[in-house]
């Protein structure tokens, strides 16, 4: 009787403790090794979390009666690590079908061998492996991952055939567009400028995996349309290869190679293979030449009979080229002036790289460039990215939330300067930038030490990049720490006012220690 009141503590426990975990692998793209890498960190995130990992080690490892050590354990499981709850307070747990396949696995994963062991040895054995095994729950998420991925890829087969018959059907141009940075935004400008004279679809918001791509085809792409622009990302070598062998494009884009990312691709050198794949099956190729590293690809892919245009921000000389003149955007081609659009400066693009990118796009479909130009000052912001609105106190705001690499942060702190140019406050709100590998403390380091010049208050976000933030900030900037996101928006509702303007730099998802 006791060995069963046992198991079933320890069945509640692991329950509870495969709801967080199995978040964090959802969250995290259901990526294998996901689940124990954000154990790690969560564990060693706090002294609080520490002491309760080590309890739970020495209670699993301990020979005392089971009483003591199997509840034990389970009770650390439910409640700890401190911070990461079991629903979410950002990203909840979403029961889709692939969750639910994962959970079944991970409980499979628990079960089977805790009743084998009890079968073949007594239930004390069998206790004893259920509560080590709870010890390792994120562990058997993780190899749940690996033993349904074949399963998911099967099932996700289907929905590709049934996209690849649709474009074979429909046959629109595609324009495909990569970039480690700057590759929604210019989706975005380019998918407006093409509905000028095309019918036009581009992929919703951030739908720029096989699953989104394949969504989107079967799902929007209708007799008719002319032109399809697809966002394409990728984690590594050969996602974007698979995808362009059944989304074939045209025309291929390249924004910029940045360290996002970067924890897996290791290296820059491999961000560029990984995003060149996207040129392979293209006859007509646009590279930001603002870049170094896309400078690598021109005269290579120009010898394999691409045509290549590229494009710059301040360089006249390039193929084309928009550029910031005073109170108006220029557009050069080959260092000849076609034309300027005036255009206040808190009306214009940040990026004005990604307005060339678009426009390069749309001439390549015979559009006209001044009329592209002309029309600069239409565009919307994509949600999320550098939009500006006022909040209920009169506070000005710029949400940049959906920005996590270095080269935006940096533009939209010259925003907050901007806009903040007249105003009594600036304030930087920001957990910093996440996946930039060896880069990322200096990385926020020197995004604190740009901030300082700029801002009067800074307010940190979590506990991610803590340390590297409070290092960076110089100078006399007010500095404040939030535990979370809506902690830090309390603080800007009771502080700030119409005389101030605040800056949303990035967002993590609760799973972030």
């Amino acid at each position: 009787m006791s060995g069963l009141i046992y198991f079933s503590a320890l069945f509640i426990a692991i329950s509870c403790s495969q709801a967080r975990w199995l978040r964090v692998a959802q969250r995290e793209h259901y990526l294998a090794g996901s689940a124990a890498r954000f154990a790690i960190r969560w564990w060693s995130s706090s002294l609080g979390n520490f002491v309760m990992l080590v309890l739970m080690l020495l209670l699993a490892a301990a020979t005392f009666p089971l009483s003591a050590s199997s509840v034990g354990v389970s009770l650390v499981a439910v409640i700890a690590p401190f911070g990461l709850s079991l629903r979410g307070r950002t990203s909840k747990l979403v029961w889709t079908r692939r969750l639910r396949l994962l959970a079944i696995t991970t409980m499979c994963a628990w079960v089977l061998p805790v009743a084998i062991v009890t079968a073949l040895t007594t239930s004390d054995v069998g206790v004893r492996t259920a509560t080590v095994l709870l010890v390792l729950a994120p562990v058997l998420v993780d190899l749940s991952m690996w033993l349904t991925s074949p399963i998911e890829r099967r099932l996700s087969e289907r929905f590709v055939t049934e996209a690849r018959r649709r474009l074979s059907r429909v046959r629109p141009l595609v324009v495909a567009i990569t970039g480690s940075y700057g590759k929604t935004t210019t989706k975005h400008y380019a998918a407006h400028l093409l509905s000028l004279h095309h019918v036009a679809l581009a992929s919703p918001r951030s739908f720029n995996n096989q699953a989104g791509l394949a969504r989107t085809v079967n799902e929007h792409l209708v007799p008719g349309t002319e032109v399809f622009v697809a966002e394409m990302g990728t984690y590594g070598r050969g996602e974007i290869r698979k995808l362009c062998e059944w989304i074939p494009p045209e025309i291929a884009v390249i924004t910029a190679i940045g360290p996002v990312h970067l924890e897996r691709f290791k290296d820059l050198s491999v961000t560029l293979a990984a995003k060149a794949e996207i040129a392979e099956r293209a006859r007509e190729v646009v590279l930001n030449g603002d870049d170094a590293l896309l400078q690598r690809l021109v005269e290579p892919l120009r010898a394999q009979g691409k045509r290549v245009s590229v494009v710059s921000a301040s360089d006249v000389n390039a193929d084309l080229c928009v550029r910031a003149e005073g109170e108006e955007i220029a557009l050069y081609r080959n260092g000849t002036l076609l034309g300027a659009q005036r255009l206040a400066s808190e009306h214009r693009p940040p990026a004005l790289s990604n307005v060339a990118c678009a426009i390069a796009v749309a001439v390549a479909l015979g559009d006209d460039a001044m009329e592209c130009l002309r029309e600069v000052g239409n565009f919307d912001q994509p949600p999320n990215r550098l939009t500006e609105t006022t909040g209920s106190s009169g506070v000005s705001i710029i949400d940049d939330t959906f920005n996590s690499n270095p080269a935006g942060a940096e533009l939209a702190l010259e925003r907050l300067a901007m806009v903040g140019e007249n105003k009594r406050r600036r304030v930087l709100v920001t957990p910093g930038m996440i996946e930039l590998g060896r880069r990322q403390y200096p990385e926020n380091r020197r995004f604190a030490r740009q901030a300082s010049s700029i801002c009067t208050d800074i307010v940190i976000v979590g506990r991610t990049n803590r340390r590297a933030l409070r290092e960076g900030t110089t100078g006399g900037i007010r500095l404040i720490l939030a535990q979370h996101r809506e902690e830090a928006v309390a603080w800007v509702k009771s502080n700030l006012t119409d005389e101030d303007v605040v800056l949303y730099e990035n967002d993590l998802p609760d799973h972030y220690a």
